[in-house]
């Protein structure tokens, strides 16, 4: 065993009193940050002394699945399988309050309460955390959550966030109202066609599209979440093509799992996911793309929009939207999988079969309101709450409103519902 893995390892028992587990399985991982950094960490499975496999393979009760940053030494998750723990002087919240447990919280990672994280929501035995900057919601967001038993012996930490420095963030005074706004948040009620699975029908709903606002209103950024995709490129093209391709496609299996050496870990590799996407292979990729619409949709030419492409492990995936799109909530999409060596598509996932349920439902009823009546019906409910988002053009967080409303009307009989309540 390397002697820089075996540090981590012996770092791991200590830490977490695992003097009664033995260290079952350890492995390697390599991911792409929000920033194109790669992350390695050391995943380690610790089973339970008299413990082994369960006949189905899987993890005893009290298995210990804990994962490490090789480069920093923090651990991003400690995970005890069925919230139970054997751990002999492990980590411990007896006679603990909950700021005892955030300033444990702050030990390990290094953040700040309420400067980078604040309080989400708190249950029997759990403390849910999100990330923040100077105490304003983030967009995309992270993560912190603790778990601990009746004893308050910690059975489950997970820390998932970008925490962005000071010189990655435009910060200013918020100055966002509805008022100011009014005309913008009435361009975001759509009416859609949300699904009931229990009575098996459409209703029709206008209801809020959330959307970001800049602060002083010079643009908007879609509710999209790119969180850990990198190398995102727009291409927004509508695929058209002449005549199809009558070759049959041919489904490959996807490998995902990287091994990774200790030398590419500790030597900090750059992953090939955090690579941009260059021209030359954005046009490589819109071919590939364009020859499988041509064999497996060959007679929708100009149906179909290539929205974005990135890079995600091993391959570079293509997503596409059908060019119009119906009222319903869920959208058709496509997504393509490209070998980054050949620029020959080797899987797609298509989501017709998800959508093709819908067509047994009852279709809406016949509505007896306009969009003009259902905004003055909501106006009241809508919500504008402040967020740092992630500019991906600008490369910064910039300070957004973020406009919502968990509120929306049945266009066929004027209640004002809860979305929630569907």
């Amino acid at each position: 065993m390397d002697s820089r893995i075996k540090e981590l390892i012996d770092l791991t028992k200590e830490k977490f009193g695992l003097q009664n587990y033995y260290l079952q399985t350890y492995e390697i991982y390599r991911r792409v940050n929000f920033f194109s950094d790669t992350i390695y960490t050391l995943c380690m499975e610790w089973f339970p002394s008299d413990e082994t496999d369960e006949e189905d393979g899987s993890n005893p009760d009290g298995t210990a699945v804990i994962e490490i940053d090789i480069h920093t030494h923090t651990f991003t998750s400690a995970i005890f399988v069925s919230g139970k723990t054997y751990a002999h002087n492990g980590v411990s919240f007896a006679n603990s309050t909950k700021n005892d447990i955030i300033k444990w919280i702050e030990q390990e990672t290094g953040l700040i309460y309420e400067k980078q994280f604040k309080l989400h929501r708190e249950e029997e035995g759990e403390l849910h955390f999100k990330e923040c900057i100077d105490g304003i919601a983030v967009s995309p967001s992270g993560y912190i959550e603790v778990h601990y038993d009746e004893d308050r012996k910690l059975t489950f930490f997970s820390n998932h966030g970008h925490y962005p420095t000071k010189e990655m963030v435009l910060e200013e005074n918020y100055s966002l109202t509805l008022e100011k706004i009014e005309q913008l948040a009435k361009e975001q009620l759509k009416l859609l066609e949300y699904p009931s699975y229990e009575q098996k029908c459409l209703f029709p709903l206008f209801a809020v599209e959330e959307i970001y606002i800049r602060n002083d209103q010079s643009y908007t950024i879609p509710f999209e979440m790119f969180a850990d995709i990198n190398s995102y490129r727009a291409i927004n093209q509508t695929m058209y093509w002449d005549e199809p391709l009558k070759q049959t496609f041919d489904r490959k299996e996807l490998k995902w799992n990287e091994e990774i050496s200790v030398e590419q870990a500790f030597a900090a590799e750059p992953s090939p996911d955090s690579f941009p996407i260059t021209m030359d292979e954005k046009e490589k990729c819109i071919l590939a793309v364009k020859d499988l619409l041509r064999k497996e949709y060959s007679n929708e030419s100009g149906l179909w929009v290539l929205k974005t492409l990135h890079r995600e492990k091993g391959y570079i995936h293509a997503i596409l939207r059908a060019n119009k799109q119906d009222k319903r909530v869920f959208q058709k999409k496509v997504m393509l999988m490209i070998d980054p060596e050949s620029f020959q598509v080797v899987n797609y996932m298509d989501n017709k079969f998800m959508l093709e349920r819908f067509d047994e439902f009852q279709t809406p009823d016949k509505m007896i309101i306009e969009k003009e009546e259902a905004f003055e019906k909501l106006k009241d409910l809508f919500e504008l709450k402040p967020y740092y988002v992630y500019d991906l053009n600008k490369k910064r967080y910039v300070l957004c409103g973020k406009i919502d409303c968990e509120y929306s009307v049945n266009a066929s009989t004027g209640e004002v519902i809860m979305l929630d309540n569907l």
